[in-house]
């Protein structure tokens, strides 16, 4: 068998759901009795009803998975998120729309649609993209503050560049907000946890910092909102408008 990165677990009691899985990102399908595909990183599988990306390795991290209802995104919604909200927004009274360009798992996208803005997210990477996918339908049936947050959120999986670059004057965002991946050395939590992960399945798929950038710049109505390691040079060069420093990451602002 031909090495694999990643695999598709088959649990019985989701069968279905792992086929179509399956089909849809064009990965093996591993039976419950069988051994994983040589060279296998990682296996998707559906556990305590939600789809999650569990390392072949128990000791690098535990399973990564898309919960709006519970820890860190919860979390965020108690407050502590104010400065990009601030970035976003800018001067701005009304209620923004936003196009997420690099969602990831929708953690910065679910903190600015409860904060009323409304969000279209992109995630160019398919299995992200899936797992993305099924957080949102897990939040639209729960409790209804959850669900009326979700409500204004949508996702696209596509290449961000090539999105950008393709919008029209039928929908131009007023804000286009870009969080690449941080590099491997930042100590943030992604770097701690899913990012080691992402690294070793995603690698190749990064999308060119300066031509996002720049075909950003050209759609957004307002403004675009780049987050950035504290101490990292601005994305692709591009001095930014101004800048909103935190702790640990701070927000370039690109005005239009």
């Amino acid at each position: 068998m031909a090495a694999v990165s990643l695999a598709v677990f088959n649990a019985a009691a989701d069968a279905e759901r792992c086929a179509a899985l399956a089909r849809q990102l064009a990965l093996p399908l591993i039976d419950e009795a069988a051994q994983a595909p040589p060279g296998c990183v990682a296996w998707l599988c559906y556990r305590q009803g939600r789809l999650q990306l569990q390392p072949a390795d128990s000791r690098q991290s535990g399973p990564v998975f898309v919960d709006f209802c519970a820890g860190a995104n919860a979390h965020r919604l108690q407050g502590g998120a104010e400065l990009i909200v601030k970035a976003v927004r800018g001067r701005s009274r009304e209620d923004l729309s936003v196009l997420d360009a690099t969602a990831g798992l929708g953690r910065d996208s679910f903190v600015l649609a409860s904060r009323g803005f409304d969000v279209r997210m992109l995630e160019r990477s398919p299995i992200v993209a899936a797992l993305l996918a099924d957080g949102l339908e897990r939040a639209r049936a729960a409790p209804s503050n959850i669900a009326d947050i979700v409500a204004r959120m949508s996702l696209a999986q596509a290449d961000a560049t090539a999105y950008c670059s393709a919008l029209t004057d039928a929908w131009q965002p007023d804000v286009i907000y870009l969080d690449p991946m941080f590099p491997a050395a930042q100590k943030s939590a992604l770097a701690k946890k899913e990012m080691r992960l992402f690294q070793q399945l995603l690698h190749g798929e990064a999308d060119d910092a300066a031509a996002l950038l720049q075909s950003a710049r050209a759609r957004a109505r307002l403004r675009v909102v780049v987050k950035r390691p504290l101490r990292a040079e601005c994305l692709g060069g591009v001095e930014a408008s101004y800048t909103l420093a935190g702790k640990a990451v701070r927000f370039d602002v690109y005005v239009s």
